[in-house]
């Protein structure tokens, strides 16, 4: 894939805890001169909206466990929305599912995905999963009406798989993210679905891939 057409799906990822204002800044310059998007911290974004106004700007909500109240998640959802957001990356509540409480999960996401008029990806840490575990996840985000799902927080210890994004792509469009370092690791997600990647190597990957 050219890089033309692969920028797109990129979204140039800075999260960690001790990202800065002007790290945000910095990764969203990049995307904007790359042509992908940004995934920078919520209190940041308000701080360059202005600045990128036609860069596709995506935060997290609820990040990085998904143990935030549902109101919580919500208030954060709008505030993040309002601040200039264009996207949400949603952690899914990890630990209700795990107990088998789908219904909680189904509830606090649909509530949030009504609260927003912007797409939401739910986040559902495929590494802290099974299989059956990761199938309700993507099950609770299409009642839901989520947008897409999402492999990984990169907080976990694990990332996007192949496997994974193949089992999650039967049910929502999938941005792959965790671990992918590399224009390689970025095509074999793509070849096995995902319509999206995440990654803080976004602009290495895109400067590894054939120029159009």
């Amino acid at each position: 894939m050219e890089r033309s057409e692969l920028a797109p799906l990129i979204d140039h990822t800075v999260l960690g805890p001790e990202t800065t204002p002007s790290d945000a800044r910095a990764v969203c310059e990049a995307a904007a001169e790359y042509g992908a998007n940004a995934c920078i911290p919520p209190c940041y974004v308000s701080d360059v909206r202005e600045e990128f106004p036609d860069l596709t700007i995506a935060t997290v909500v609820g990040f990085p466990h998904g143990q935030h109240a549902s109101a919580a998640k919500c208030e954060e959802a709008v505030r993040a929305w309002r601040a200039g957001a264009d996207e949400l990356d949603v952690v899914v509540a990890v630990g209700r599912l795990k107990a088998g409480d789908d219904e909680a999960v189904e509830a606090e996401l649909a509530e949030l995905v009504a609260a927003v008029p912007v797409p939401v990806k739910v986040i559902i840490e495929t590494a802290l999963l099974s299989d059956e575990e990761k199938r309700r996840a993507c099950e609770a985000a299409v009642e839901a009406d989520a947008d897409m799902v999402k492999t990984s927080t990169g907080f976990a210890d694990g990332g996007a798989t192949v496997p994974d994004v193949e089992l999650m792509s039967e049910y929502l469009p999938v941005k792959a993210s965790g671990g992918i370092g590399s224009y390689e690791d970025a095509m074999r997600m793509i070849d096995a679905g995902a319509e999206r990647i995440g990654a803080s190597s976004g602009i290495e990957i895109l400067e590894s891939a054939p120029e159009g």
